[in-house]
Parts: C-alpha cells; structure tokens; sequence
C-alpha cells in the first residue's frame, strides 16, 4: 500500500526520530506479507470499520520493531522484520534480529529436561532433590511431603514461590548466582523459592520453580545450563540466532533488539536476566518456528527429532488445566501449544497447532507489544484460515439480562479472583476486594464470549459457565467459579 506516494512502513519511520530503513533489510516480501502491512484489526470492531495499516498501530501501540515467522504445511512459509530494532542507532529490524523471549525460555528448557529424562539422568516423577547435588530444595513436610517432582516444576504444579524476575539487572551490574537467586539473598532481589502451597494439587506459575529445574539439569549433566541448551537443543536444531548468554555474547549483539518503553531505549538497553531456564533466552522469530516445527513432527509419530513421539505427548497432555511441560494447551477447537513472554522491553507469543504443520511466532521490543502482537497474529490466522489461532474481529453483541447473569459470579484462578456482575448496561468485572467503582464492563462476543479491553484479554465460557479460560492476549489461564465469594472479597 502507497500513501502520498511512500510505502506506509516508510510512513511509520518518518513519524519518529529513525530514518526509513530499507525496505529489503526486513526479508522478502510477498502478498501474506503485505496483507499483514494492511489488513490489521482488534479483536471487536463497529460497522463500518476499515483494517488499519501495521504501520499506524506500531505508532498507535509505541512498537519500534517486530518480527514474525509463520509455519505453513511444516516448514517456515516467511519470516521478517518491520520498524528498527535500536530507537538511539536506528538499526532496521531483520528477519535474523533476536529478541528477549522472556519466559518463551521455559519451553526450551522443557525440552532439554524431557531429553534428559530420555537419556535417563534425571527422573520425571521423582523428587527433585535426587538430581540436585549443589544445593537442595527445603523439605516441607506439611506442603511437599514427598518432595517435588520435575513434572511438578515443569507444569507449575510443584506449589513454589516465585512467580517471575520482572526487573532484572542492568549491563554491567552483580548478578546472583543461582543458588543466590533459590535462598534469595543478595544480590538476588527475589524472594527464596520455597514451597508455599500443596504439591501438585494446584496450577501456581512458578518462575522460581524453573530455577530449580535449571540448577538440577546443570548438575546432573555436569555442564552449565547454557552450555547444555547448546548441546541439546540450539545447536541441534540450527538456532543459530539463540543463546542463553546473559549479558549477551557477540554473536547475539550484532543483530540484537534493544528494549524500549514510553518512547525511549530502556536503560542499559536490555535487562540481564541471569535466571537463564525462566526468561534468559535470545532468540529470533525464524529460530522458535524450528523448535515449533520440530515438536509438531514429533507429536504427528515422527521420529528423530530432539524428543521421542512418546514424550512429546506427554509434554502436550494437560497437568493442570490448560497446561502440560513447559506449555500452554489451548483446548478450545482444534489443540494448539504455545507460550508467551514478558521481559521489560520485550513481548513475545508464539502459538502452533498439534494436528497441522501451521503456526506463528511474533517478537517485539517494546511498547504494548501485546496488543500489536494480538492484530497481527489475527491478521495472519485471517489470510491462512486459522480461526482457533485467532478469531476474526466481530462486532459487539446485545445480550438479554438471563444471558448476563449466567456469566454472574466469584471466580479464581492462578493468582486471580474477579467478581462477574450483571447489570443492565452488560456484564461488569472488578478484581475482588476492589471497589465498585473499579469495575469494567466487558464487551460481549457471544453469549460465552467476552472482552476486557482495559487488560486486552478475551475470556470464554463453558457451556454450563462452570469456568471461564483467556483465550486471547494472554495465556490459556483457566478461572473457576466459587460457589460464593469467600469471606472480605467484597
């Protein structure tokens, strides 16, 4: 598309301080690569609304840089870049750039540990302790009397403290090690990772947990974590774009995003994330559709790929919810895997399907990547015809008062408890203990369908509106409703 004679991607640079990057340095072009220059919406639209151009909603979102690989028929149809990946040096996004995956990460490590449980130095269902030879994890007799286990560290069922490290460290500074990091002590600026609700009777992210996996992988194969992510699975694979270097190695540093927030590099650049099996992951868009691709394989009987068919389907059945070894399962239509990640100055998403070689991966470095990511993702799932990976945009639904109030009530998941009120105008929603005045009505989609767009997340309901999941701009969380509101929830 042409505006006043440029190329809207062009109209976007001009509008900063960048000046146009070429527009080969992104990758090749083609006509899927142009409909996603073109054809963007968010997920509810009024009639009469035209598709935004990518070029306008990095502006509307402050997104400098993406980059996007798609997987069709099992291999990687395109991949490129859009916008600069450095707002001070104005570097051009490539189709090679990495990005922080944030906890993406997690997925890599759960293929390292299934390929270890293959190789028979680390069992899946024993207690972690029995892998751990530098340091071991606090026996709780009343919460994890039997210990945890690596199936419980890797689907967030191990009932750890540590949800995630959301500051990280600057170039430069101290880093823990990460044993300082487990006891959380300085320099660590996390609190210790120490079991705080029952074993394996619950879905509780756990950041914290990971690091755990981290330290018993490194010991039981004698070699650092990152060193062993080389050897099991970057290399392997031909993730020539991917490292668990923090601070970044060389390699990654000649073609590397900076974050950026409000407009502006963040400081340092980027945040060191030495807790390298949670969040510490480099990589490209083009390098996490090869491990999509390889797992797909895999999980179809495959053989000779970094997992066994059988432990790939046991890293894709659920645990607890929507959640298996080290993934998010979407279960809604055909299943699809996938996972999300959030570093400062870094979003990323990725998603594939278990029965078809189709998929997506999308990095971004900074702004309300999130929403960004959201449209384009919809854009691409519109032109290939995957609507389980993304519903095409719809208008907002009227709904009767019977209808609302069967979405009505208490609901807890994960770390969240909301409160569903009917009213006239729709259905509200508050964090519970929040007040009235906090409440957010909620768009309908359907009569089980509903979108927050204050947090960008769409939620969807069983039939019987026992539970309700996000299944759009955020990862498969899965809320159950209460039978009442326990007690001060307001």
């Amino acid at each position: 598309m042409v505006i006043a004679g440029l190329p809207v991607i062009a109209v976007a640079a001009q509008a900063g301080r960048c000046p146009v990057p070429p527009e080969a340095a992104g990758g090749p072009g083609n006509a899927q690569t142009r409909y996603v220059e073109t054809h963007l919406q968010p997920p509810v639209v009024k009639p009469g609304d035209k598709p935004f151009d990518l070029a306008e909603r990095m502006r509307r979102y402050d997104v400098p840089g993406i980059s996007v690989a798609v997987i069709h028929d099992g291999r990687i149809a395109w991949a490129r870049g859009w916008g600069v990946r450095d707002l001070d040096g104005c570097a051009p996004v490539t189709r090679n750039t990495a990005f922080q995956a944030a906890s993406i990460s997690k997925v890599v490590t759960a293929v390292i540990a299934l390929r270890l449980v293959e190789q028979g130095k680390i069992g899946l269902d024993r207690d972690i302790n029995d892998a751990l030879r530098s340091w071991q994890l606090p026996k709780d007799p009343k919460l994890a009397p039997d210990g945890v286990t690596l199936r419980e560290l890797l689907s967030h069922t191990a009932g750890l403290a540590v949800h995630g490290f959301d500051h990280g460290y600057l170039p430069g500074a101290v880093l823990p090690t990460t044993i300082q990091t487990l006891d959380g002590v300085p320099p660590a600026e996390n609190a210790p990772v120490r079991s705080v609700l029952p074993a394996g009777a619950q879905f509780e992210y756990s950041g914290g947990g990971y690091i755990v996996t981290q330290l018993a992988l490194s010991d039981v194969s004698g070699i650092s974590f990152a060193d062993l992510a080389q050897r099991e699975v970057l290399g392997p694979l031909g993730m020539t774009r991917s490292a668990f270097a923090m601070p970044p190695s060389a390699a990654i540093l000649s073609d590397m995003a900076f974050g950026s927030a409000w407009g502006k590099t963040i400081p340092g650049g980027y945040i060191v994330a030495p807790q390298l099996a949670a969040a510490g992951l480099w990589t490209s868009a083009s390098d996490l559709a090869r491990l999509l691709i390889d797992l797909q394989a895999s999980r179809a009987g495959k053989t000779g790929h970094r997992l066994s068919p059988a432990m790939t389907r046991e890293m894709m059945t659920p645990v607890k919810d929507n959640w298996g070894l080290g993934l998010a399962l979407y279960r809604d239509g055909p299943p699809r895997f996938g996972h999300d990640g959030v570093n400062p100055g870094f979003e990323s998403f990725m998603a594939a399907y278990v029965g078809k070689g189709d998929g997506i991966v999308v990095l971004t470095n900074g702004g309300d990547g999130r929403r960004l990511t959201n449209e384009v993702v919809r854009a691409v799932a519109t032109d290939y015809g995957w609507p389980d990976i993304a519903a095409p945009a719809t208008g907002e639904k009227t709904l009767s008062p019977a209808q609302l109030s069967r979405a009505a009530g208490h609901f807890e998941g994960g770390d969240l408890k909301v409160d569903l009120e009917a009213r006239p105008k729709g259905l509200f929603a508050r964090l519970a203990g929040a007040p009235a005045s906090a409440s957010e009505r909620l768009l309908a989609l359907s009569p089980t369908r509903f979108r927050s767009e204050s947090l960008g997340v769409t939620i969807e309901f069983t039939p019987d509106f026992s539970s309700c999941t996000m299944i759009d701009g955020a990862p498969p969380m899965k809320l159950v409703r209460m039978k009442a509101a326990p007690s001060g929830t307001g």
